[in-house]
């Protein structure tokens, strides 16, 4: 519910959209059945073992839905007619593609002061900071925008951005994962030298047992002995 607010500052457009509408809009189509969803899961479990048989061909209806609502907006587009030409949209691309590449290394760097030990967090940090999901943006788009004409071209940066997300992140992923293991290697490698020492000490203490040396009942013997 944030986002509307800062798309509408950052543009600064006051009276081309309507708040309360907008919210309505969002509300009914991602905050309502996210909230059904959540008690279906928690209290009925028929409901859940019925999604957990079928749950393949509920991913593929959701995606099938998903397109639909996609072809619809960019229907719309074309019909409407646009300004845009070809350079404008690989510009686009070009830009897209820089930016993703700039909030990846930020956010690598960044999450290397908060994990520095966790390289698996520090992965999965790297991929969830420039998520964008188009399930949930494709619907807050269209609820802000759903009377303009150019709702297509509004659209097309987050269609652009989630496939190129996946294709860097694909060739990012055996790196790594190299990167990973050898972190876990390396920290494991220096977990045990805090312990060697204790371990050495504890082997000669062990061995001046065995041989007599600094045994109190030994000394005591030899003492009375003596």
């Amino acid at each position: 519910f944030l986002t509307p607010v800062l798309i509408l500052g950052y543009l600064g457009v006051s009276g081309d959209v309507d708040l309360g509408s907008v919210f309505y809009k969002l509300g009914l189509r991602v905050v309502l059945p996210i909230f059904v969803g959540q008690l279906l899961q928690k209290f009925s479990k028929t409901v859940v073992n019925f999604v957990k048989k079928y749950k393949k061909y509920f991913k593929k209806c959701q995606e099938y839905c998903l397109i639909f609502i996609i072809y619809t907006v960019f229907c719309k587009t074309f019909l409407e007619g646009s300004e845009a030409n070809a350079g404008d949209i690989f510009l686009m691309i070009a830009l897209q593609f820089l930016l993703l590449c700039f909030f990846m290394v930020v956010a690598w760097y960044l999450l290397q002061l908060l994990f520095r030990n966790q390289p698996k967090m520090r992965v999965m940090g790297l991929y969830g900071c420039t998520h964008k999901t188009v399930a949930m943006g494709v619907p807050l788009i269209n609820a802000i925008y759903e009377s303009n004409p150019n709702v297509g071209l509004y659209t097309l940066p987050l269609l652009i951005w989630h496939p190129m997300q996946l294709v860097i992140g694909s060739a990012l992923a055996p790196k790594l994962s190299a990167w990973v293991e050898k972190e876990e290697k390396r920290l494991e490698a220096d977990t045990p030298d805090s312990h060697a020492g204790d371990d050495s000490t504890g082997t000669a203490a062990a061995a001046d047992v065995e041989s007599g040396e600094g045994d109190p009942e030994l000394d005591a013997e030899q003492g009375d002995k003596s």
